[in-house]
């Protein structure tokens, strides 16, 4: 059995039995759990072992398990034990923010969640700790951009307009802005800020490691109240905004299961195929992104519709190609003395 199905077993029976006002048999928690009444006791009797205070008693012909009432009283209201307990969990999932104001205010929570939390409960998330382990990839060092994240972040609470000089990464051109920052974004590794740009006169996304100079104008300013970040975002495969295009892809029976598990897009229709393949259907804003998405589906992954995006990737993989062969040359190439 994995050590991670048996902490988390354990840790239901803790929910379990903070939550219960008379107490649980183990034949209840075995149902609740759907294991077998002998896994429960081995978990109880490894609890004990690990300090928790919890007993039985017989009550109406049954034994019954409960926790220590005065474990349960220890933690303040609104909060139980489960919830601390992910609090704490939460600052360790939230390393690749370190350095950041988000991290630094988090880390300071779980200083004081140790505090409050029983002996035997920090204990017991020790064990834990060796077995939960989140992994964040690809990340930035966002420690470089603290005080560019901390003032955004500050302007958009406090509603006032930003100057920045800004560079954009595909015209390698740097350029001065102002903006309303309506929203700080963390998506796939990077921050952002999504706010009116003076200068294009709408909401535009600037990731904030790009920006070089900001500082914080008197100027302030509303978000419209037609205004949805949900709504902004939701056309969106990734940041890029574009128009909206229906889009149909093939993917093969090897990779059609990898597709079907996850949710890329929330429009998104999945058809299964006869021969095990699936067309993946969506409208998404632009082709910029998902062109790459497909493209690392490599030869498992085929654009149905529209023909400009098959264009796009067919051309995309002959330069590929090109380049391959251009490299080749130069390696047979002899070396000259």
């Amino acid at each position: 059995m994995a050590r991670g199905d048996q902490l988390g077993r354990q840790w239901r029976i803790i929910q379990t039995l903070i939550s219960s006002r008379r107490g649980k048999s183990a034949a209840e928690l075995a149902s609740d759990l759907d294991c077998h009444p002998r896994t429960v006791y081995r978990d109880l009797e490894a609890l004990q072992i690990a300090g928790f205070p919890i007993y039985t008693e017989r009550v109406e012909g049954k034994n019954l398990w409960s926790l220590l009432d005065t474990v349960k009283h220890q933690i303040p209201v609104p909060f139980t034990l489960p919830e601390l307990m992910a609090l704490y969990f939460s600052t360790d999932m939230l390393k690749v923010f370190k350095d950041t104001v988000f991290y630094d205010s988090l880390e300071s929570l779980s200083q004081k969640v140790k505090t409050t939390l029983p002996p035997e409960s920090l204990k017991y998330m020790k064990n834990i700790e060796q077995t939960l382990q989140v992994g964040i990839k690809p990340y930035k060092e966002y420690g470089k951009f603290k005080e560019i994240i901390n003032r955004v972040n500050e302007a958009a609470v406090n509603r006032k307009t930003i100057e920045m000089v800004y560079y954009t990464m595909s015209r390698k051109k740097e350029t001065k802005r102002k903006v309303d920052p309506y929203r700080v974004w963390f998506f796939n590794g990077t921050f952002y800020l999504i706010g009116h740009c003076h200068m294009r006169n709408e909401v535009r996304i600037f990731a904030l490691d790009r920006i070089k100079m900001l500082h914080q104008t008197k100027d302030s300013f509303e978000i419209p109240e037609d205004f949805s970040f949900e709504e902004y975002i939701r056309p969106s495969f990734g940041v890029f905004q574009g128009e909206p295009i229906r889009i149909k892809v093939w993917f093969s029976p090897e990779v059609a299961g990898y597709i079907k598990e996850k949710i890329w897009h929330e429009t998104q229709q999945i058809h299964p195929q006869a021969d095990g393949s699936i067309i993946f259907e969506a409208e998404v804003a632009g082709t910029d992104e998902i062109k790459f998405w497909i493209m690392s589906w490599g030869s498992h992954a085929l654009v149905l519709e529209p023909e400009s995006l098959r264009e796009e990737i067919r051309t995309e993989v002959e330069n590929m190609l090109n380049r391959y062969e251009k490299e080749e040359v130069k390696e047979e190439k002899p070396l000259t003395v």
